[in-house]
């Protein structure tokens, strides 16, 4: 016997119905861990970006100490601060943007499957009358 068989028709349609609400959950599990994912990689690439801003800093420091004596190096030390600072100020004005386009997004974002699965037993309890 299969399961077709065993199964009455009204069960049938009970079980696709739950099915479809636990597929509905599964896909704003997704999306939500998608909008974590998201704000991580923005949190990665803010932190490289200091990374380099430093390096950058910490070489022209470095050129300047070094090369005393040389004044090609030390206007390449001097050179290498500025726009090390530069970097660090536009992936700074990178990462709040993204920060804001994603919260913006978040608070777009609403979750439906509680809702449906309380439409879904409403429709249980009550059946349209057509």
């Amino acid at each position: 016997m299969g399961i077709r068989k065993i199964l009455s028709r009204k069960r049938r349609k009970e079980i696709k119905q739950d099915l479809k609400v636990k597929e509905k959950q599964n896909l704003e599990i997704r999306d939500s861990l998608a909008m974590e994912r998201t704000k991580l990689a923005n949190e990665r690439t803010f932190l490289a970006y200091m990374r380099t801003a430093m390096a950058m800093v910490l070489a022209g420091l470095t050129f300047i100490k070094v090369f005393e004596e040389d004044p090609f190096y030390i206007g390449v030390g001097i050179a290498f601060i500025p726009v090390g600072m530069a970097v660090a100020a536009f992936g700074y004005y990178r990462f709040a943007r993204k920060k804001r386009e994603v919260s913006q997004h978040t608070e777009a974002y609403t979750p439906t499957s509680q809702v449906h699965a309380e439409v879904i037993e409403q429709e249980k309890v009550m059946p349209d009358r057509q």
